[in-house]
């Protein structure tokens, strides 16, 4: 009952007696913690706002002990991966996006020169060991999750030495081979994890060998062969197909002796090899692609598939792009190269109901070259795995968790078709053993994440102020050699200061917003300080779902939704 004295005011406490929840007419507040789009992107799978939350609390091993949950390698990720996570990012909407590539790549340099231990245990001796083939990304990033499932690896590679194409297809400008080998041999030091090198599926051991003798067979060969090229059936006498030259560079230094080139394709294989002919001391190098270079009205399924940074630096060291053509005829003199006709594409609807590249007829133009090297893909070596190939020459792959055909048997990475990054290759690596790991211990296959992923336009951008990208520092164009690193290290301050530039997209901030500014004290704050926002409870008692607390919650992580909510309840 409540009381009114002479005074006319209530008496302390009798104000609880005035449940204002009833005014609600058909919405409540409840916490939604959503995916932040970094996350949603990342095909490594990372969780790139948790770990951002670690450094923004000075807590830098522990962030850098929450990357690699999920990706074993950031320092070799933080370096040559194309980051659609920064693509996604929603402080594009206020400034720029965040330099997550750069500070992923500090926290990979980091844990390596101080030693951090990976968080893993020792497998049990008698716990079940699953074969790897291949020692590239896709396959150490497998061997790594096995660790983390209680599960044995032991990795069959056909060269003398890890890494795949991280080591034998990207230039030590991207990727110098101190800091590959510093994260390889740290991963491959594990306990549990067995490496047999030289060893070739088909060669030295077979497929079924392994089903045999093993839990589980993962492939990660990667794609060892270059796709066939020709022109209406023509082909140079002197054919230098793309990944088969460059890694011939590698190993050797030397390029064919060439005056202008014409580089077919338009990938990261096609840029590097660009660039470093460049370098080498082609006059002319011309890249020539069906895809579309970035801009304003760039179709995104249309955009040249390559690291941003690796195309700007190509174009600021003098290579010539050509988009939206393609390479019509071959000009010959005798055995000799002497030009290449090309002609621009564009894209028309077919009669299947999808978008084609035909060939514009009419804007045919001659380019003088004295070498034309295509670079339109890889495919897989088939020996030992014929009976998975799929009509398209790669391996069959079939769901989430790369199934094949054959039972117990994982196709990951480059293999699938599918692929074409170091981070979608790690991703599949942890996501198949997770398979291998459920069945194993006889449970159902993990559950996909299907939380809804929070837009830019769910944040409240009142509370976040502009704050400039951390610049980069970055080798001059007169300077960049062969084996320098063209991008640099941003460092330990840089990196914090990055890290306040989150907007902790979907996640509590826990910075009282809720609690301070709702008029009827409906959010009450538990003693405890729970991370993922549960300290801040709604009293639906008295919620009379104005919507104050989800207009000014930073990050989106209240929401308003429909009122399910009895009194009583």
């Amino acid at each position: 009952m409540v009381v009114i004295n002479r005074g006319a005011h209530a008496e302390p406490g009798t104000s609880l007696e005035f449940k204002t929840g009833n005014w609600r007419s058909s919405e409540c507040p409840v916490h939604v913690h959503a995916k932040a789009p970094c996350h949603a992107a990342c095909p490594a799978g990372e969780d790139q706002q948790a770990w951002f939350a670690w450094l923004q609390e000075g807590h830098v091993e522990e962030a850098w002990r929450e990357l690699v949950s999920k990706n074993p390698l950031p320092s070799v990720t933080g370096r040559v991966c194309p980051h659609p996570c920064e693509t996604a990012c929603n402080r594009t909407s206020i400034d720029s996006a965040l330099a997550i590539h750069n500070v992923e790549r500090w926290l990979g340099d980091e844990a390596v020169a101080k030693g951090w231990a990976y968080p893993v245990e020792a497998p049990a001796e008698d716990a079940p060991c699953v074969a790897i083939v291949g020692a590239g990304p896709g396959g150490l990033s497998a061997a790594y999750h096995c660790l983390r499932n209680g599960l044995r690896a032991e990795i069959f590679e056909a060269l003398p030495e890890a890494g795949g194409l991280l080591r034998s297809a990207i230039p030590p400008t991207r990727l110098p081979r101190p800091a590959l080998d510093a994260e390889l041999n740290r991963l491959l030091a594990l306990p549990g994890i067995k490496l047999n090198l030289r060893c070739k599926l088909g060669r030295d051991v077979g497929l079924d060998e392994l089903k045999h003798s093993h839990a589980a067979v993962i492939l990660a060969p990667g794609c060892g062969l270059s796709k066939e090229w020709n022109i209406d059936g023509a082909v140079p006498t002197d054919l230098h197909e793309g990944l088969h030259l460059l890694r011939e560079f590698m190993d050797h230094g030397e390029f064919p002796e060439a005056r202008r080139v014409a580089v077919h394709g338009g990938g990261n294989t096609a840029i590097d090899l660009c660039r470093l002919m460049k370098r080498h001391g082609v006059e002319q190098v011309t890249l020539i692609t069906a895809s579309a270079l970035p801009g304003p009205d760039t179709d995104p399924e249309d955009l040249i598939n390559v690291v941003p940074r690796e195309l700007e630096e190509a174009l600021e060291e003098g290579i010539e792009i050509i988009e939206h053509a393609t390479v019509k005829r071959l000009i010959m003199k005798g055995s000799r190269m002497t030009g290449v006709e090309i002609v621009a594409l564009k894209k028309l609807l077919g009669t299947d109901g999808r978008m084609h590249r035909v060939q514009f007829e009419g804007t045919e133009r001659v380019v003088s070259v004295d070498m034309v090297i295509p670079c339109i893909g890889e495919r897989v070596d088939p020996e030992g795995m014929h009976n998975l190939m799929n009509r398209w020459h790669y391996l069959d792959a079939r769901d989430r968790w790369s199934r094949t055909p054959q039972e117990n048997v994982h196709a990951i990475g480059d293999a699938r078709g599918d692929r074409g990054t170091v981070a979608e290759a790690i991703g599949d690596g942890r996501l198949a053993v997770e398979a291998v790991a459920a069945r194993l211990q006889g449970r159902a296959d993990p559950v996909e994440d299907t939380r809804p992923e929070m837009p830019a336009s769910g944040l409240n951008p009142v509370y976040f102020g502009r704050i400039s990208r951390t610049a980069v520092p970055k080798l001059p164009v007169a300077e960049r050699t062969f084996e320098a690193e063209i991008e640099g290290d941003i460092g330990r301050m840089a990196a914090l200061r990055e890290a306040t530039r989150c907007l902790s997209c979907g996640n509590c901030l826990a910075c009282d917003n809720c609690w301070v500014m709702c008029p009827d004290n409906a959010v009450i704050k538990t003693a405890e300080l729970a991370s993922d926002g549960s300290h801040y409870v709604f009293d639906l008692d008295f919620c009379k779902g104005c919507g104050i607390c989800a207009k000014e919650c930073p990050t989106g992580f209240i929401q308003m939704a429909e009122d399910t909510w009895h009194e009583g309840d």
